[in-house]
């Protein structure tokens, strides 16, 4: 039991950790914008994910531009996995008497560190090109997405503290969303230098919250009213979305190649867990929608330096007309209506430089707008996808004329948000503070095989 927590009464900030909770995926901070990855394996990530007009792998051609992957010069299968190590902190403040009814008794802060783990980020890239043929064919098989946090009980954060009756925050707070995505693609070479393609989007995704945030609370009266009781969202079952993608290439000249694409919102089934209500034991249902944004791209690529390739991608990721996110804070029933999560636009820029005709090194820079605006930390505490610039290295190296090995590493500046402490049914708690930072590095590594 903690050794400060406060008297249970109605006006207690549960629902201020309640909102954080309702974060969504397994690995919270990484280089993402928002909720999608910035880039897959090793090549296209030490690229910072810029490929849309400069392909150079399966998986990047695949997972940012179908129209590219006709444009390899080869027949490749590629494979990877990233070790992600993401780091997150919550802090939170309620002055004293800041409750009502003189609760706390004494001003609460505290800050906590999440238990998140190592997170596996594996990639899967096929691209087929029969000779004298203009068409193309490709498989791609990788993570599209996520959040997640992993934090214990703390007495001295107000935000973690137990539920009612021993206390007035979420408790330990949980929270992952995994998206999957398999994307079988095809691509067409119209002239010489103009190609078109279009990949259809089949989604699995996992959604695990606890405590469930997002459905109406119980209400457990108390000597000083009622108060909201959360229940637990951890088994449920995976669930299919799907969505598609489409893209132009065109290759101006020797020195500059330009492309565009549109991925579609992935649509998900609602998710569902069986619960149980924390008051009297019976079954409960909880459920959520959640759906993947649409995202718009456009980018280039530069050979006019002898070895040397430049890149860049500009992108829009439209969130505020997506479920799960067009909406944030508490409705009437004290349940989170969504995260509230902005439109943004990133940048990704990547250079490779071949040493040999074997060796190859690459950098690569991300940024994208911050999603989650101050006012939304509150409900954003258990989805703190709030990376703002990352920066990526990576070097290939042919062992042999067909089977080359990748690795790369990223590293993702901390960056943080801060706002008031929201209670459902009450609002704004007087003086309070919650705030989320998120920091993160990973590594890369991979294989190709040309065929």
């Amino acid at each position: 039991m903690p050794t400060r927590q406060w008297g249970v009464g109605r006006r207690a900030p549960v629902a201020l950790a309640v909102l954080c909770c309702l974060g969504l995926f397994a690995p919270p901070a990484r280089a993402q914008f928002g909720i999608a990855v910035s880039g897959v394996g090793p090549i296209n990530r030490s690229m910072g994910g810029a490929s849309v007009g400069a392909p150079l792998d399966a998986a990047g051609a695949l997972y940012w531009n179908p129209a590219t992957i006709g444009e390899l010069g080869r027949s490749e299968m590629e494979f990877g996995t990233g070790f992600l190590v993401p780091r997150t902190t919550v802090s939170s403040r309620v002055p004293a008497g800041a409750l009502g009814n003189g609760l706390p008794p004494t001003a609460m802060s505290g800050t906590t560190g999440g238990n998140n783990g190592v997170f596996l980020l594996p990639t899967v890239g096929v691209v087929y090109s029969p000779e004298d043929s203009p068409w193309s064919y490709g498989l791609g098989i990788y993570e599209i997405g996520g959040f997640g946090v992993n934090y214990p009980i703390d007495g001295r954060n107000p935000i973690l503290n137990p539920q009612v009756p021993f206390g007035r925050g979420v408790g330990p707070l949980y929270t992952q969303l995994q998206l999957f995505q398999f994307s079988p693609a095809v691509a067409l070479k119209l002239t010489d230098r103009f190609s078109v393609g279009v990949a259809a989007n089949i989604d699995y995704g996992l959604l695990y919250a606890s405590p469930t945030l997002f459905s109406a609370p119980n209400l457990a009266m108390t000597p000083l009213g009622p108060a909201p009781v959360y229940g637990s969202g951890t088994q449920g079952r995976s669930r299919a979305g799907a969505g598609f993608q489409v893209g132009v290439y065109y290759e101006a000249n020797e020195d500059w190649s330009f492309g565009a694409s549109f991925n579609s919102p992935q649509w998900f089934d609602t998710y569902t867990w069986n619960g149980e209500n924390p008051i009297n034991g019976r079954a409960a249902r909880p459920s959520f929608g959640i759906n993947f944004p649409w995202i718009a791209s456009v980018g280039f690529g530069y050979k006019g330096i002898d070895r040397l390739l430049i890149a860049s991608d500009f992108r829009f990721i439209d969130y505020r007309d997506t479920d799960g996110f067009r909406h944030g804070g508490f409705d009437q029933s004290g349940a989170l209506r969504g995260l509230g999560w902005q439109n943004i636009f990133a940048l990704a820029i990547g250079a490779q430089y071949l040493w040999t005709d074997a060796f190859s090194t690459r950098i690569g820079y991300t940024f994208n707008m911050n999603p989650i605006g101050g006012a939304m930390t509150t409900f954003n505490v258990g989805s703190p996808n709030i990376i703002q610039h990352t920066i990526s290295v990576g070097a290939s190296y042919n062992v042999t004329e067909r089977f080359k090995v990748s690795l790369a590493y990223s590293h993702d500046f901390q960056n943080s948000i801060s706002g008031p402490l929201v209670q459902p049914f009450v609002g704004r708690v007087p003086g309070s503070s919650v705030r989320t930072a998120a920091t993160a590095d990973a590594v890369y590594v991979g294989a190709t095989v040309s065929f």
